[in-house]
């Protein structure tokens, strides 16, 4: 650099032979993502800091170990400083870690400094850092020449903590840890690989907010930002070196070229290289506390150069784990990892590996594939690491969907993904497996579920009592507000706070702060909720934000949402005959049966409520996992059955007990052939019980649904459910949810997955109400259906790559249901819904409920 005006230019290659090992799955770009700057440092300059938090046994006594190079000799002051900052919370994800409120010295030290100087600051009673408390130091180092000229100084975080193996498994300061984590590439819908930093911080923060407590910087070190920020807010990480050879390995394994073209294998020309990568790494990010596991690189195989970049972090680095998932598909050099790393085993295989091999701790660096409309059963992996050891839980693949900013033809921006700028070959969709949607990071209705399985402290609800598992390692449940909220049917009766103090990793019974009422009125279902709240604020929530729950449903009789007596009315029915169509007329509606297509008309007060007649239906619109998995292949008659049944067979109306009895037989048109019954009860009140029932055909494999479809106007456009939400929930995916009473918008239902598929559904469902701005519409109730309110039916979700090219909406389609099978998610390559989450039809299905105007 010279006085007065300067030239910086950057050449950039766009390809390599170190593209070879850059083959990650994402999007491509060319370019340079991280910023470029240059700096002046004085003669006396501290170039290399290496920081090492020694603690004994009894984590009561540390020291603070420095190894410093120095450009030249002089003095160096060193002081150890222990800040409390107020914290409040941001909500526009501004970074703020809140202002400091007072400084606490530590330790001072004085010494010369050298070209290589090694300085030992003890430390007495160090507060330890977790991710449940990160207890962070300032180091504070002043750097003076040799007359004593203050020439800088650098400011160093320092996170006391210890990370090992023992006992044959991982341990943080002495406690079993267990990884509540998440895979993060560097993407962004705006600018691609260059992240902002408000980016940076809203994705740490919704982490935060969700329990989740690690990150796997998938597959390359990430922005040098991210790692003071996880040190400071507290996320555990696991820094992935820059090597990913997918492409080589897999062609080999299929014997597309030689098993000595992997790279990098065991080519020697390859080793230098890898060393590189390994050590810009480490010695870049070797002083955050955060990171507890150097990992060697993903899906790059095995062979002897990896195994060297391992025993380059073992030697240089004594205090953390060396992480290589690749030594599964290539065991030549099994010490390369520290750890047995698996990606998308199921729970069950994991269970099967461990009883046969306990040598090392297990992970799944990839797990529970959450691409669109997923993440069914993830409950099985977290309820694993609660009664196997040497499970120590995984990192979801991953965190958000990779997607693009771009215009259609219209001009309407829309959310695109590959292919859509003429890329070939491509992925299509398949890097839009995230929890947090790839426009506005804001999270999914699958975020729902991960925050409930991450929780750190779970609760069982009875009738008397609760019962409180703390899962946290350091903290006490008394850190949190507890309160226990009692709801009748949706509709809050009481509510207490109370002392709910357990020491981590221990369980404790407390007594129900209030009784459920006893005697006549008190006839009705009860939900009890226990929620632990955060007593302040902090930088990623505000006080009162909920980090954990419970809840227990507890009937006093069985309300009666279907109608199973006769309705007393003023009037009886009139039922009227024609050649054709069967009328019944009641005080306030009317109700038209046509001999050959059903229930054509139902009209209350005064109004027509439906646009085409209830059908059977036993159709979604398929998630990406049932494209995986070949669902549609297997399953595909129920479409058809779901479009073109028929009805064969009317009976003719009887009144019986009061009310109007006819039914419809519907033939499918399967193989082998198959028919179900559909009848109608009509009340005096305008209520219509439906009953769908269909006999066992073993032959025809698994349901995607039973039930029926409506089609009301789409003014219909207001919904409110008593059931499971407030996210959309599936058969294997509810745990998250809460009972209670809903409500959105139709439109609020579609969830935006990147293409357009199965979702908004509500299980459990008590009753809901669709009706248009003046409370108008239909009211259906049933025993815990599954229900969907869409503008959409599910052959036009299907229809569409893009949610802009969904059509106009012309209705409110309306999906009550018996069940739905589940979504899957264990991989979305072939995985299919557990089998306890399946629909079968080798067995007799029946399924009532009931609607009437409103």
């Amino acid at each position: 650099i010279k006085e007065g005006e300067n030239k910086l230019a950057a050449r950039v290659f766009k390809w390599s032979s170190g593209s070879w090992c850059e083959d990650q799955d994402f999007f491509r770009f060319s370019g340079i993502f991280r910023d470029v700057y240059l700096y002046t440092v004085p003669e006396v300059h501290i170039w290399d800091i290496r920081v090492q938090t020694l603690l004994d046994d009894s984590f009561q006594r540390g020291e603070l170990a420095l190894e410093l190079k120095s450009a030249k000799p002089g003095r160096i002051r060193a002081v150890l400083v222990r800040e409390e900052r107020s914290v409040r919370f941001d909500p526009a994800f501004r970074i703020n870690c809140g202002r400091v409120v007072s400084r606490h010295e530590t330790a001072e030290l004085f010494a010369a400094l050298e070209e290589e100087s090694r300085l030992v600051i003890p430390v007495d009673n160090p507060l330890l850092w977790s991710a449940e408390e990160p207890n962070l130091y300032r180091l504070e180092l002043e750097v003076s020449d040799e007359a004593g000229q203050l020439q800088e100084v650098i400011p160093v975080q320092i996170g006391f903590r210890r990370f090992e193996i023992s006992d044959g498994l991982m341990k943080l300061n002495g406690r079993r840890i267990v990884f509540k984590g998440v895979n993060r590439h560097e993407f962004s819908s705006r600018t691609g690989r260059a992240v902002s930093v408000e980016e940076l911080w809203q994705d740490l923060v919704t982490m935060k907010r969700h329990n989740i407590n690690a990150i796997r910087t998938c597959h390359y070190p990430n922005d040098s930002r991210i790692y003071g920020l996880c040190d400071g807010l507290g996320l555990y990480m696991i820094d992935e070196c820059n090597l990913e050879s997918h492409g080589s390995w897999t062609a080999a394994l299929a014997k597309q070229i030689p098993m000595e073209d992997i790279v990098p294998g065991n080519r020697p020309e390859w080793n230098a290289a890898m060393l590189d990568r390994v050590e810009s790494m480490y010695q870049r990010d070797k002083n955050h506390p955060a990171i507890l596991i150097w990992s060697c690189g993903n899906e790059a195989y095995g062979g002897k150069n990896i195994y060297d970049m391992s025993q380059f972090l073992r030697e240089h680095d004594k205090g953390r784990v060396v992480h290589y998932e690749g030594i599964c598909h290539d065991r030549s050099y099994p010490d390369t990892s520290d750890v047995e790393s698996q990606m998308y085993p199921s729970a069950a295989s994991i269970e099967e590996w461990l009883k046969k091999d306990r040598s090392k701790p297990f992970i799944c660096c990839e797990y529970t594939h959450a691409m669109g409309n997923s993440c069914g059963a993830m409950h099985k992996y977290t309820d694993l690491t609660d009664r196997e050891p040497l499970y120590q839980g995984g990192f979801i693949w991953d965190y958000v969907d990779q997607s693009l900013y771009k215009k259609d033809r219209y001009g309407v921006s829309f959310q695109a993904y590959g292919g859509d700028f003429d890329d070939r070959p491509c992925d299509y969709n398949f890097s839009g497996n995230g929890i947090v949607y790839g426009g506005d990071r804001s999270p999914s209705p699958k975020m729902q579920e991960v925050k409930y399985n991450y929780q750190n402290i779970s609760v069982e609800v009875r009738e008397d009592s609760f019962l409180v598992i703390n899962k946290n390692l350091f903290v006490n449940t008394g850190a949190f507000d507890c309160f226990v909220r009692m709801e009748k049917e949706g509709r809050l009766t009481e509510e207490k706070q109370i002392a709910a103090d357990v020491m981590p990793g221990c369980s404790g019974e407390f007594s129900m702060p209030f009784r459920l009422p006893e005697g006549k009125r008190a006839e009705g279902e009860y939900a009890i909720t226990v929620s632990f709240r955060l007593k302040e604020d902090t930088p990623w929530a505000a006080a009162g934000y909920e980090v954990a729950f419970g809840q227990g449903v507890f009937r006093k009789e069985q309300p009666g949402y279907i109608a199973d007596s006769p309705v007393a009315v003023r009037k009886p029915l009139e039922i009227i005959r024609g050649k054709s169509n069967i009328g019944v007329r009641g005080e306030t509606f009317e109700a038209l049966f046509s001999n050959g297509g059903g229930l054509v008309s139902y009209r209350y007060g005064g109004r027509e409520l439906l646009k085409t007649v209830p059908k059977p239906n036993f159709w979604r619109a398929p998630v990406d996992n049932d494209c995986g998995n070949h669902m549609m292949q297997r399953c595909g008659q129920w479409k058809l059955a779901s479009m073109y049944a028929a009805v064969e067979h009317c009976s003719d109306v009887l009144f019986h007990h009061g009310c109007a009895v006819i039914s419809y037989t519907w033939k499918l048109p399967v193989k082998p052939e198959a028919e179900c019954e559909q009848s109608y009860r009509v009340y005096g009140d305008g209520t219509v019980e439906v009953t769908l029932s269909m006999k066992p055909v073993k032959e025809l494999g698994d349901l995607p649904e039973f039930g029926v479809i409506f089609k009301l106007d789409a003014d219909y456009d207001y919904l409110e459910w008593y059931g499971n939400g407030p996210e959309e929930t599936y058969a294997d995916r509810k745990h998250g949810a809460k009972l209670g009473v809903y409500r959105n918008r139709v439109a609020d239902n579609l969830a935006r997955y990147m293409v357009p598929q199965e979702c908004g559904n509500k299980t459990e469902v008590r009753y809901a109400k669709v009706t248009d701005a003046k409370g108008r519409g239909l009211l259906f109730a049933g025993n815990g259906m599954s229900f969907s309110a869409l503008p959409w039916t599910p052959h036009e979700l299907e229809n569409a790559a893009h949610a802009h090219e969904l059509p106009q909406v012309h209705y409110t389609v309306i999906r009550a249901a018996l069940a739905q099978m589940g979504v899957g998610g264990d991989d979305s390559w072939g995985a299919r819904v557990h089998e306890e989450y399946l629909l079968p039809v080798d067995r007799e299905l029946e399924f009532t409920f009931c609607f009437r105007g409103i």
